[in-house]
């Protein structure tokens, strides 16, 4: 789904979460950035630089809360990811994590996935 940041940019987030009121029309293509509660771009090789520096600030300048950032790492390939959380004072993301082996949170939800067990496709 395309996020709606400002008139000149609308990227469509890997993986993205919503507040349960802006899920209302089932017929809607794109969400404005006030319904984004989190944003995950998973790194690939043509989308890196946009992935890790450009889709980043335009999120939290936009207002977005929370992005993730998705790479494989290690000998197995394994998703490492790293949390962050904006800072409403400086518009910009702090980290909040890095997770190599188990993703485990209760902001901005409660989860825990076990990382080791995904396989790098």
């Amino acid at each position: 789904m395309t996020v709606v940041l400002d008139p000149r940019n609308a990227p469509e987030p890997d993986v993205l979460v919503v507040h349960a009121e802006a899920t209302r029309n089932l017929d809607q293509d794109r969400y404005e950035a006030a319904d984004v509660v989190l944003a995950v771009e998973v790194v690939s090789p043509d989308s890196e630089d946009r992935d890790r520096d450009t889709k980043p600030r335009r999120y939290a300048a936009a207002g977005i809360p929370h992005f993730w950032l998705v790479e494989m790492a290690g000998e197995r390939e394994h998703p490492v990811v790293h949390t962050y959380e904006l800072d409403p004072v400086t518009k910009s993301y702090a980290i909040t994590g890095i997770h190599h082996e188990r993703l485990k949170l209760t902001v901005p939800f409660t989860i825990d996935i076990d990382l080791t067990q995904i396989d790098h496709m």
